[in-house]
């Protein structure tokens, strides 16, 4: 593992402070933050004291008291300001389906419980990089700021939303500490997909199910709808932007162990539509008169979501029977190659991995795509376990070593490129 890029103090710190790193990740996880209700006071509380020193500077943001964020802060050499982003909520568990402690066990190298790659993981190394640069009085190239935040795991308003609604946060560049690393593979994530969230609405006529000719099924004509959309708005191909082009290529590659270059590509060329819920009936021998249908489609960074909006309406339009509602959307975004926070954490990576590190794009979206859409230029970017959300959740004290000297790494390389640009 490169440490050659470091300052000398912040190197030695890390090296000789692997079992500090590992405590504070117990200790995180030892908080039960999930969400619903996704409680983090207490996690703050003890990040505030663990932080605490004359070189941090800490500030809480909260809109709901119960879901506060911290921001912590380390002034650098100029005035550009580097964010590391992680959440401090996590999805729920049902302990009586683990074999460990959901709040926490150590076996060897693992660490178990439930955040332990997604993310407290990320958030232990960032807290261990803030302390290595300001115990050892190190003043970093930039400005460093480490935004833990509430409320990641429901997309609710208490978290990310409420900083960036502050005037006292505005990064010039920032990374999430998502695991980007599946199956020995390693990657920066610097784009996500936009999607389309829509209730399909099916009415027909009620009748007996041993007289279904005389009624009209819903179910039926839901099912229909699904398979029209599917088959006409699915396989038109999207206009894409050209600058993703070179993101999709290496993300084919990275894809491609897993689910097959074909495959891989159809994901970004073309809509994925996911039928997620499906609702409609009474009995086994009533024609149902209602039905609707919960469905996911995502679309490729870079694809106009106006206009696929609009390619889905028409697909549909004329379809007897079927209206849409509850429609939501967000639209993709994308950090181009020659990026400083592209290029830096690439390289970051490098540093603790052998092997090419690609720059792909990710198959859903996050925060990331959050302060891209605020003009923050934002990567993905973080060593764990392919366990997030699982039961026996778990990392490993070599991603924990992985992440806090890559992220210690990022600042020197970004504080070049970005003085150079």
């Amino acid at each position: 593992m490169d440490t050659s890029t470091l300052p000398t103090p912040v190197a030695e710190y890390i090296t000789d402070n692997h079992a500090e790193l590992c405590d504070v990740l117990e200790r995180l996880v030892g908080f039960d933050t999930q969400n619903p209700p996704g409680r983090t006071v207490e996690i703050v509380e003890w990040l505030e004291t663990t932080l605490d020193g004359p070189a941090l500077s800490l500030d809480r943001y909260a809109v709901d008291p119960e879901k506060p964020n911290l921001v912590a802060t380390l002034p650098g050499a100029t005035d550009h300001t580097l964010c590391f982003n992680g959440h401090l909520d996590t999805v729920p568990f049902a302990e009586n389906d683990w074999s460990v402690d959901p709040l926490g066990e150590r076996d060897g190298d693992r660490i178990y419980g439930r955040g332990t790659t997604d993310m407290k993981g990320a958030v232990a190394a960032m807290v261990q990089v803030a302390l290595a640069y300001a115990r050892t009085d190190t003043e970093p190239p930039v400005t460093l700021q480490f935004a833990l935040v509430s409320d990641e795991e429901k997309g609710g308003d208490a978290g990310l939303t409420t900083l960036l609604d502050t005037d006292a946060f505005d990064p010039d560049a920032c990374v999430v500490g998502e695991t980007t690393a599946r199956d020995g593979r390693h990657s920066v994530s610097v784009a996500d997909r936009g999607n389309v969230w829509l209730t399909l609405e099916a009415s027909g006529t009620a009748a007996h199910g041993s007289r279904p000719m005389i009624g009209e099924n819903a179910i039926d004509r839901l099912v229909d709808a699904v398979e029209q959309l599917r088959t006409e708005f699915g396989r038109r191909e999207l206009s894409i932007d050209p600058a993703m082009d070179p993101i999709v290529e290496e993300s084919v590659r990275f894809y491609e162990p897993e689910a097959g270059a074909a495959s891989t590509r159809e994901l970004y060329r073309y809509p994925t539509i996911n039928l997620g819920v499906v609702e409609g009936g009474t009995a086994i021998n009533t024609v149902p008169a209602s039905a609707c249908a919960r469905v996911d489609i995502r679309l490729t960074a870079g694809v106009d979501t106006t206009d696929a909006l609009s390619g889905i309406r028409n697909c549909l339009s004329g379809t007897e029977g079927i209206e849409i509602s509850d429609l939501s959307w967000t639209q993709g975004s994308y950090e181009p190659l020659e990026s400083p926070i592209v290029e830096a954490s690439a390289e970051a990576a490098e540093h603790v991995v052998d092997g090419e590190v690609f720059r792909r794009s990710a198959t859903g979206g996050g925060d990331a795509k959050v302060f891209r859409h605020e003009g923050i230029p934002t990567v993905e970017f973080g060593f764990g376990t392919q366990t997030a959300h699982g039961v026996d959740e778990y990392t490993t004290t070599e991603a924990l070593r992985r992440n806090v000297v890559s992220y210690a790494t990022i600042p020197v390389l970004y504080g070049r490129l970005a003085v150079d640009e």
